[in-house]
């Protein structure tokens, strides 16, 4: 396992990190958890990402009775959680859900800490921009809770580049703490928003990344090819919506045709496409997400096909893929 720097922080994480989202209370309970995540340690990740909306803040406990669990070093590991869409507790819900204002952040990062039973969070994320909310409101209270010590470093996820920069500026121009990341979607089928809207960002303001959904949600799998099999995420209830890409013709006959392309190089298709989003420099860490200790085991070996990703690979790859890509 290599480690890259976030962003211009001097903070290095693991080139893979696992991820949370869907699985955690879903699909895998503190046990489990704590299996996965001791070998993700044991194989070198150090990067562990949440939000405080995945499974209405059930994830964030399963994590943090895992951690607890676990009993590594503190510094041995980096933990994220996210803000926005917020968890309904009943009442009033207009300061509740969907915002990104001061009387919401404060709270959550409270409530994130209790449920991860850690003393601070490594990383925070506004979950999505908050079009209602001033962005210097929401620049004010994130750098505030670095300055109070409950988060390191913040930034964001599915932000434009034109929000990010206006966050950073103010955030510059008050002497505040800036926005460190973004948490973007990145695969061989979503990749505008990396490798074109945020180009800039990269040496302007020394934007780092921690991608999601390598797999574009397990359609770069291949496991889709012929419907949505049962026990696989496109199957759970709550994920219906993800089932018309999924099963998209023209993609997952792409998908076919990579597959040869990984066996060349001695792989399986879901690590040809983790390795494809590792190649990208500007990438400081890949989020996977695992049920199984067998899937975690077989996205790790995505860490042998990157040097075997040549020029006339990837151009075999785009001749495939990039005309299905948004």
């Amino acid at each position: 396992m290599q480690y890259r720097r976030l962003g211009r922080s001097g903070l290095k994480l693991s080139e893979l990190s696992l991820g949370s989202w869907v699985t955690y209370h879903q699909q895998v309970d503190s046990r489990a958890a704590t299996e996965l995540m001791a070998a993700a340690m044991d194989a070198g990740i150090n990067f562990f990402d949440n939000a405080e909306a995945y499974a209405e803040g059930q994830s964030e406990v399963v994590m943090g009775e895992a951690l607890k669990a676990l009993k590594r070093p503190r510094l041995s590991y980096v933990v994220s959680t996210k803000f926005f869409w917020g968890i309904d507790h009943g009442g009033v819900k207009a300061n509740q859900l969907n915002t990104l204002n001061r009387k919401y952040l404060m709270q959550a990062i409270d409530g994130s800490l209790r449920r991860l039973q850690l003393e601070h969070i490594d990383l925070v994320y506004c979950h999505r921009p908050d079009p209602e909310t001033p962005i210097e409101e929401t620049v004010q209270a994130m750098s505030d809770m670095v300055t109070q010590g409950k988060a390191l470093y913040w930034g964001t996820s599915e932000w434009s580049a034109k929000q990010i920069r206006a966050a950073y500026d103010f955030a510059e121009r008050e002497r505040l703490h800036r926005p460190l990341m973004e948490q973007p979607q990145y695969h061989l089928f979503a990749r505008s928003r990396v490798e074109r809207e945020y180009k800039r960002l990269y040496d302007d303001i020394g934007l780092g990344l921690t991608t999601w959904s390598p797999l574009a949600s397990g359609l770069l799998t291949g496991k889709y090819r012929s419907g949505v099999p049962a026990g696989s995420r496109g199957a759970l209830p709550d994920m219906g919506w993800l089932v018309k890409n999924l099963t998209d013709p023209a993609r997952n006959a792409a998908v076919a045709q990579l597959e040869p392309i990984a066996q060349e190089l001695g792989g399986t298709l879901a690590q040809l496409a983790i390795a494809w989003v590792m190649r990208n420099p500007h990438v400081s860490t890949v989020i996977l997400g695992a049920s199984k200790l067998s899937q975690l085991q077989d996205n790790l070996g995505a860490l042998a096909l990157v040097p075997k990703l040549t020029p006339e690979v990837l151009a075999r790859i785009d001749r495939i893929t990039k005309t299905l890509a948004d």
